[in-house]
């Protein structure tokens, strides 16, 4: 019985704090003198520790050689001075312990768990891969074999590449069009040297973050970590100037995504959203939920529960750095292509032409205020945050204020967040379906551009 309160635990230790109260813990931020950045956040629950590592190397450093950040992520844990792949994988899983390493749009890291007991050999683990990988050629050739099946398996579902085609729309040269995780003809050109390459261009300490959370003091936990990481040398970190993307489009358009033997249509429609740092975020994640970012939502009841022109739809803002999008995402018949897509439209603009009153208002403040402060329950969660903060450059008072933000929020302001944040005119629209049967239809929705699904890229 003790073990499964443990357990219980180790998912929820804050669960006393998921009411209004909700605060980051306290925590400690140094910066070792090769200019890694550290957080260190004590959390004595349960024996446990999480680390979150993060360095500026995420997708939008890949030029032209889309997918180079994904590859480089995954070929970290291939093996290093010390370990190989195998040996990594039965260490870890012997003693229970996740690792796993990741790359997103803006940023690439690593994410860790283990019991307090086994931290020696997991910090030395950790340690291998952060600063000792080797890019093992035979791995890496297998994994990237494996990676070009999955791209090709990917095509065969319009829901799990929509997102890249409606990026690659709206970013047009931004490095945000570009897929994470590549395409067929960059990922065919990449080979072990050039993530080695990227590697020691991108992971660099002066633009490098570790969180440790967890059941450790932390004066022991800061002499461990600075043994560990404090004598890594890595190249200078690199100065990237970047201008936000204009997401202002001139004209409603329509990418129309070909593919033959679609029996359904899937299809997204919006255009600017908001960045990571915007300080409207609040208001338009309330907003949000009631136009599509709920199950009972307005897109979902109209387009569900009371037509049955699909099994789901819904509405969401993708930030990222430097910009973000806002779109109505959904599925349906081929014959019922055009019914969905003006429902959706409509629902759109009865929230501008009708608004919110206090009672919706409300209902979508205390669905909000619920299922926030479960996102950083866990200790893993908040180590992923601190991170976060580190890429992304906010603070605590984020967190501390989110709460009290969406209590603020009336009726008057959330018409003005309407007007300024969700998108009525000069929409884009991107459908993947059998052209022959709805090229014509979609038309009408602005001018039109097509792609083949089984061409290479996005």
């Amino acid at each position: 019985m003790k073990n499964i309160i443990l357990l219980l635990l180790a998912f929820c230790p804050f669960s006393a704090m998921a009411q209004n109260n909700f605060k980051v813990p306290p925590y400690e931020q140094f910066k070792l003198k090769n200019g890694l950045t550290v957080y260190l956040m004590e959390q004595h629950e349960v024996p446990l520790i999480n680390v979150s590592a993060v360095f500026d190397a995420g997708s939008i450093n890949d030029g032209e050689r889309y997918g180079l950040a994904s590859l480089t992520a995954d070929a970290l844990l291939f093996g290093t001075q010390k370990y190989t792949k195998a040996q990594i994988e039965e260490l870890t899983d012997y003693v229970g312990a996740t690792l796993s390493t990741y790359a997103s749009k803006d940023n690439a890291g690593l994410a860790a768990s283990f019991a307090v007991k086994d931290q020696e050999k997991l910090f030395e683990i950790i340690q291998q891969v952060l600063m000792y990988p080797v890019f093992d050629a035979t791995e890496f050739d297998k994994h990237k074999q494996r990676t070009l099946l999955e791209l090709a398996q990917a095509k065969e579902s319009p829901r799990s590449v929509i997102g890249n085609y409606y990026n690659a729309f709206l970013f047009s040269n931004f490095p945000y069009a570009t897929p994470t995780t590549g395409s067929k003809s960059t990922v065919e050109k990449i080979d072990a040297a050039s993530v080695k390459a990227f590697y020691q261009s991108n992971y660099t300490t002066g633009k490098g973050a570790v969180a440790i959370v967890g059941d450790f003091k932390a004066a022991e936990m800061k002499k461990k970590v600075t043994a560990l990481f404090g004598e890594w040398k890595t190249a200078p970190s690199r100065m990237v100037k970047r201008v936000a993307p204009n997401l202002e489009f001139e004209k409603s358009r329509v990418l129309l995504v070909n593919k033959e033997d679609a029996r359904e249509t899937t299809f997204m429609i919006g255009g600017k959203g908001i960045d990571y740092n915007s300080p409207d975020y609040v208001p338009v994640v309330v907003i949000n939920t009631i136009l599509g970012g709920r199950f009972t939502s307005w897109l979902n009841d109209a387009l569900r529960v009371n037509s049955g022109l699909t099994y789901g739809a819904g509405s969401r803002f993708n930030r990222y750095k430097y910009a973000g999008t806002f779109g109505i995402s959904t599925f349906t018949k081929n014959s019922t292509t055009v019914p969905a897509i003006d429902m959706a439209l409509s629902v759109l603009d009865s929230l501008h032409k009708t608004g919110i009153n206090e009672e919706i208002l409300a209902s979508a403040k205390a669905y909000v205020k619920g299922d926030f402060p479960p996102d950083y329950e866990s200790a893993g969660a908040l180590a992923r945050l601190l991170t976060d903060m580190f890429i992304y450059n906010f603070d605590e008072s984020f967190i501390n204020t989110f709460q009290s933000k969406v209590d603020g929020l009336t009726v008057a302001q959330a018409k003005d967040i309407i007007a300024t944040y969700f998108p009525k005119d000069k929409l884009q629209f991107v459908f993947v379906g059998k052209a022959s049967e709805i090229k014509e239809q979609v038309k009408k929705y602005g001018e039109l551009s097509e792609k083949q699904i089984k061409a290479d890229g996005f």
